[in-house]
């Protein structure tokens, strides 16, 4: 009898054991990956800003795998792209988003991410141009991130995208199971997006609200950016906080089913 029970019991643990030690492996898999792109030689001139922009904890944070397919929004200099690029590997593809009303204000990072784009190193990144209003990607991603471009959306410049649209948008272009990791700017408690055309900040809780109201699940929070000694009343360009202010990096997940 005893025999038969600890055999019960081994059959329902084993699967868990198995699957524990399969999550680990798949853990420490990840981590390598991350590294290794994070002290890509390539991305030389990057590593001064590496400790200040968290990179290597951000990677982590969006679960970036090798061969995943991505899909960064407005990608600036190009500094998550080379990340991102790295981790998933010639197997995988970088989609970079560049909304055409965002693009006729930042002509040169435009040609940064057409340039790198042409670099074989780079050779799984592409470059989109597309309405703000109209986001599509041309295969179904694992992952859509964009870091302190999320507020810009609803500004005029912009053409003024309702971020229900953006957000609905997102989950058609990901996988089942696939994340929106949105990072930006903290706007005081209560403003909403009171802010995102003048301090160029929006409120977490507004964000929070918008993804989960186009069927995401919040998936998770992380603190690698957070800074207490932001005021959140001043602009991000101010000098005494630009490069250093306070940040939320939210994870959303598309439900599997």
């Amino acid at each position: 009898m005893r025999k038969t029970v600890l055999a019960v019991l081994l059959a329902i643990a084993l699967p868990s054991i198995a699957l524990a030690h399969a999550s680990n492996l798949h853990g420490g898999t990840n981590a390598a990956a991350v590294q290794k792109a994070v002290n890509d030689p390539a991305r030389a001139a990057d590593k001064s800003n590496d400790a200040r922009r968290k990179v290597a904890q951000v990677m982590t944070f969006a679960e970036v795998k090798p061969g995943q397919k991505v899909l960064e929004l407005i990608p600036g200099s190009g500094y998550f792209t080379r990340v991102f690029s790295a981790i998933v590997g010639p197997q995988g593809h970088v989609y970079t988003v560049w909304p055409n009303q965002y693009a006729k204000e930042d002509a040169d990072d435009v040609a940064g991410s057409q340039k790198l784009a042409a670099d074989p190193h780079y050779a799984n990144v592409s470059v989109l141009t597309q309405p703000a209003d109209q986001l599509s990607s041309p295969a179904p991603v694992d992952l859509v991130f964009t870091s302190q471009n999320y507020h810009d959306y609803p500004d005029k410049f912009m053409g003024k995208v309702d971020t229900a649209v953006l957000n609905k948008q997102v989950f058609a272009a990901l996988k089942p199971g696939g994340l929106w990791v949105i990072i930006d700017h903290v706007a005081p408690t209560g403003t909403g997006m009171a802010d995102t055309d003048t301090l160029h900040r929006i409120d977490p809780a507004i964000v929070k609200q918008q993804a989960e109201a186009a069927g995401f699940v919040f998936d998770g929070e992380s603190n690698a950016l957070h800074n207490p000694r932001d005021p959140h009343d001043i602009k991000v360009f101010d000098k005494s906080i630009r490069g250093h202010t306070d940040q939320f990096i939210y994870r959303f997940r598309k439900p599997a089913k």
